[in-house]
């Protein structure tokens, strides 16, 4: 697969914008802090509607009033993620690849969506029953401490490539 990988990679890794991410000494850290907020954004939106869905907070508002207005927030802020990740990747693409714990970081991303995917097609089809309760249903509850356990782990998984790397 990585010699599929390679000459995307290479593509990416040798472009003028990688480079000067790569050489300039204010370009990335820019972009990381860019990163770092973005991914705040995120994750506190989605706290704040999983801990809804676990009963703990905000139990007298609706869910589905909640998600309408944390949900703009959270896709906002993931694309500026993305976008910056995507920047901060192609600085130096090879040794984020060669990365377990930047790996590790795609994979949970993929799982929290593919969590979110199940919780709104299957455990949310029923929504308006249920919404308004303070303790939600039980596949709805375990959507939202599996969400939460997901994005502690790509947070994590994030810190740990900063202290993983072997930049030259």
């Amino acid at each position: 697969m990585m010699s599929q990988l390679s000459d995307p990679v290479a593509f990416f890794e040798d472009s003028g914008i990688a480079q000067a991410i790569r050489e300039s000494d204010t370009l990335f850290p820019f972009i990381e802090s860019v990163h770092v907020v973005a991914i705040c954004l995120v994750v506190g939106s989605i706290l704040a509607l999983d801990l809804r869905l676990l009963g703990l907070a905000s139990v007298e508002r609706p869910v589905g009033r909640l998600a309408n207005a944390v949900l703009p927030v959270t896709w906002s802020a993931f694309a500026i993620a993305a976008t910056s990740g995507f920047l901060l990747f192609i600085s130096n693409a090879t040794k984020y690849l060669a990365n377990g714990y930047f790996d590790a970081k795609i994979i949970l991303i993929c799982a929290a969506g593919l969590n979110m995917i199940v919780f709104h097609a299957i455990g949310a089809k029923d929504m308006p029953q249920w919404e308004k309760q303070a303790q939600p249903p039980l596949p709805a509850r375990l959507a939202g401490a599996l969400s939460i356990l997901l994005w502690i782990a790509v947070v994590a998984c994030g810190r740990w490539i900063g202290f993983t790397m072997q930049v030259l």
